[in-house]
């Protein structure tokens, strides 16, 4: 009898060492952490972003790959903005395989973006300038430890987002001109818009596209209050100015928030992050009453920095935070054509190049720059494969693509988001240049002019914003 009673006891207790765990759900957390790398090159390194290259002879202030990683218990996400003009998918590529040997992340919950500030290494070849494949090597490593750092980092947190609306410092840069205003391209053939038409030219009649004015950003803050990290997105192309390597306003934001929020000397350090949003047409300059007064070298990123910074700051108060959000993503893959010259645009460039008096690199007019664009992209493929990307986190939606994306596109996925609240990142995963719309595409104008920096098919806009879309049904399901 003895020995049944034991053996009921110990089947008792069996029993409830299994039971227990169901009894009650055990309470969920959610984890952040943040991290940056410095990915600053070495004197001597080719900069792009211009015409023609340029070499880095000092720097003004340091390049970074910041980096977040949330993590809901089930799922782990992380998002990297690098101070970059431009990135490739290899590089990218590269990263997301680093980083997830060594993290357990998968490459397709990881958002890599470039920031496109116009002062910082070659890492993609545009014009004149062509890839560093050392410093290409270099910075793989780096984003994959700006997110190896982020995730040793992971502690208890809370999560917010929200927006705020900064006006004066968003335009259109592409302008209508008045009638018989002749507009040039270096095909031979007249444009309908100008960019960059000249501040207060008499010639100007109206914008070509609207402005997208909203800064949306997401709050990481640990469960005592102490801020993580913040991540903001505005619609605005690099401002300049400032002499040597730069991050442009993008790392300037990063440093004023830190001060706004008090942030500073934390450990581990808060980590600021400025994504492009949609911001393929638009800059910084007013260009029918500007001030034509000149700025002071860097003076133009500070008040930028600052405006959207000052502005973030006082809508952050109004923002809820959450304990836990549930986190997912999705991705997949488009084929999109290549806008290829036809034989007689090939015969024309290699006549222009025949005659011209400077040669690679250090072609000086437009006319002969992209005839050499159009002999390069004559030897690309007929088609491109890019990566398409969407994150869900909580009720907030970021999607991503990885192109100079126009603002109207940005404005239209925000309308037809199935999420309350939602942003999309420019010139993530990879590059495969500007991405007007067919109608912008019909008006002709630099960012439609065929080259490295401007190739996929008129239609590609269209076929993005679908694929997009597909992948935030798939988030809301």
């Amino acid at each position: 009898m003895k020995y049944t009673v034991l053996r009921l006891t110990l089947l008792c207790a069996l029993c409830a060492s299994v039971v227990h765990p169901f009894a009650a759900d055990a309470p969920r957390v959610f984890r952040a952490g943040a991290a940056t790398s410095n990915i600053t090159p070495k004197l001597g390194t080719s900069i792009n972003g211009n015409m023609s290259d340029g070499k880095a002879t000092h720097v003004h202030d340091e390049l970074h790959s910041r980096a977040i990683v949330l993590d809901d218990g089930t799922t782990k996400l992380a998002i990297v903005v690098n101070d970059s003009c431009l990135v490739p998918r290899e590089v990218f590529d590269e990263a997301k395989r680093l980083a997830s040997e060594a993290t357990g992340i998968p490459a397709s919950h990881m958002l890599m973006s470039a920031t496109h500030t116009h002062s910082a290494a070659s890492s993609a070849s545009v014009f004149q300038s062509e890839a560093d494949m050392e410093y290409r090597a270099f910075f793989a490593v780096r984003i994959a430890d700006a997110i190896r750092r982020a995730n040793n980092n992971l502690a208890p947190a809370r999560i917010g987002w929200g927006k705020g609306s900064v006006l004066g410092q968003v335009h259109n840069r592409r302008w209508h001109m008045q009638p018989g205003t002749v507009l040039k391209n270096p095909f031979g053939t007249e444009d309908q818009v100008k960019m960059n038409p000249g501040m207060k030219n008499p010639a100007l009649l109206k914008p070509a596209g609207p402005t997208d004015p909203e800064v949306w950003f997401v709050t990481l803050q640990r469960t005592n209050g102490q801020h993580i990290a913040l991540l903001a997105d505005y619609s605005l192309h690099y401002v300049g100015g400032n002499p040597g390597i730069s991050a442009d306003y993008y790392g300037a934001f990063a440093d004023r928030i830190q001060e706004l929020l008090q942030a500073d000397r934390q450990d581990p350090p808060f980590v600021g992050l400025m994504a492009n949003g949609t911001s393929g047409d638009i800059n910084n300059i007013p260009w029918r009453d500007g001030d034509t007064n000149k700025y002071a070298p860097g003076q133009k990123i500070k008040i930028v920095a600052n405006a959207v910074a000052t502005e973030v700051a006082r809508a952050l108060p109004g923002v809820k935070l959450h304990d836990w959000v549930p986190l997912a993503a999705a991705q997949k893959e488009i084929s999109l054509g290549v806008r290829k010259p036809d034989p007689a645009a090939l015969d024309r460039a290699k006549d222009i190049l025949a005659k011209a008096p400077n040669q690679f690199p250090r072609l000086k007019g437009l006319d002969e720059i992209y005839a050499r664009e159009t002999v390069q992209m004559a030897d690309y493929p007929d088609r491109v494969q890019l990566i398409l990307q969407a994150l869900r986190i909580g009720d907030l939606a970021i999607t991503a693509a990885p192109c100079e994306i126009f603002v109207e596109i940005g404005l239209e996925l925000k309308a037809q988001n199935p999420f309350p609240a939602s942003f999309t990142i420019s010139l993530a995963n990879g590059y495969n240049g500007y991405l007007p719309t067919p109608a912008q595409h019909a008006l002709g104008g630099y960012e439609t002019w065929r080259a490295k920096s401007s190739y996929l098919e008129v239609n590609a806009s269209p076929q993005i914003t679908a694929g997009l879309r597909e992948l935030l049904g798939q988030l809301k399901k």
